[in-house]
């Protein structure tokens, strides 16, 4: 009897591990499947998600060929060297646009081919030797014909002068056209880039615009209200703001303020990296607004980041607002520069949104691809 007790124990005992295996191997099949299916759904909706990663790069990876083409500055029938006699009214039929042409003195015709375009900004690094004024990006690169004078100042009074000669409203000293003969109340913005010493340019700068200022060309601060002119000259790089700033009841040269510490005050808790802007002369303190500043730029990598996925993030996105809208504030126009470069069709998009939030300058190097741009009304 023992015996078979113990025998019926053990069977009940087996099949109770049978029924417990049995359990397990039905709990780690659904398991197995749950994963299964999880990972499959996983690696689908990846592959969708890459699909649809790759076709929305393409337009950014699409180079336009044209979008960085030159103009052509022969004539029809003309030779090139007697292109010279053309230029002064090269833009006659231009409509400005508000884009910045970097490094204008590198181009084919600097000065001119931005003007043709309608770009209404220009850039000039000048270097301070031997009482002269140089222009060009490093000292290896300087030549005793490209000075300040010769590459800006002189032929803007020219041109100036051919629009103001003759005209009801160049009667008025108040009243001057500006370059652009379809828009002649348009400012061009002359961005002078202090190179060397600063200090020692500035009082240079003063005195080589003195063309410009004994004809009333100049936008000014006459202590109490900024009038807008014909040239708007802003001084950035190495530029002294104290300096910029001292004459309380006359300045014809404005401070290139840094954009990046004017945070609007819904963004004040969004930490800017800085941007470079030149600081000399300047005060934690400092204060600027459109008496003593004109432009509120900076260095669009190093204050907003490294554009991923082709599109910027929300955290850069609210960035981005709350510099424009502080600029504004201020009285400023808001200007980025170092935006992406490449490819063709990613800087496309940064200065599409860069429009769209109310940038006021574009600043590139590609004049025909910034003009090309749908600015609309706000534009100018």
């Amino acid at each position: 009897m023992r015996e078979r007790a113990t025998a019926r124990n053990a069977g009940f005992k087996c099949m109770k591990l049978g029924g417990e295996e049995e359990k397990s191997r039905n709990s780690i099949w659904r398991r197995r499947t749950y994963l299964v299916i999880s990972v499959s759904v996983v690696c689908i909706l990846g592959l969708l998600y890459i699909i649809n990663f790759i076709f929305g790069l393409v337009p950014l990876f699409w180079d336009d060929p044209g979008s960085t083409a030159s103009l052509e500055w022969t004539l029809p029938g003309q030779a090139k060297t007697d292109i010279t006699s053309h230029l002064l009214d090269i833009t006659r039929d231009v409509t400005p646009i508000p884009c910045h042409s970097h490094n204008d003195y590198w181009r084919r015709v600097p000065l001119y081919d931005a003007l043709r375009w309608g770009c209404t900004g220009v850039e000039a690094d000048v270097w301070l030797f031997d009482k002269e004024l140089f222009v060009g990006h490093s000292t290896n690169a300087l030549t005793k014909d490209r000075t300040f004078r010769t590459m800006y100042v002189d032929p803007i009074v020219r041109m100036l002068d051919l629009k103001n000669t003759n005209t009801s409203i160049a009667t008025s000293t108040s009243s001057k056209n500006g370059i652009f003969d379809t828009v002649p109340s348009q400012t061009l913005v002359l961005l002078v880039d202090f190179k060397n010493d600063g200090r020692d340019i500035f009082p240079y700068v003063s005195q080589h615009l003195e063309a410009l200022r004994e004809k009333n060309y100049l936008t000014y601060f006459d202590g109490k209200t900024t009038h807008g002119r014909a040239v708007t000259v802003v001084a950035t790089g190495n530029a002294p703001f104290d300096m910029i700033n001292a004459n309380s009841t006359y300045r014809d040269i404005f401070f290139d303020a840094p954009l990046a510490s004017m945070p609007d005050s819904d963004s004040t808790s969004i930490q800017a990296r800085g941007g470079g802007q030149g600081t000399v002369g300047t005060l934690p303190n400092s204060h600027f607004d459109s008496t003593n500043s004109y432009y509120a730029s900076v260095d669009f990598r190093r204050a907003i980041g490294f554009v991923w996925w082709g599109t910027l993030s929300s955290k850069q996105l609210a960035l981005v607002r709350g510099q424009i809208k502080g600029a504004h504030q201020r009285g400023l126009k808001a200007r980025y520069w170092s935006t992406p470069k490449w490819p063709i069709g990613l800087r496309n998009r940064v200065w599409r949104l860069l429009v769209d939030e109310g940038v006021d300058y574009l600043n590139g190097d590609d004049l025909r691809g910034m003009t090309s741009l749908e600015w609309g009304e706000r534009g100018l």
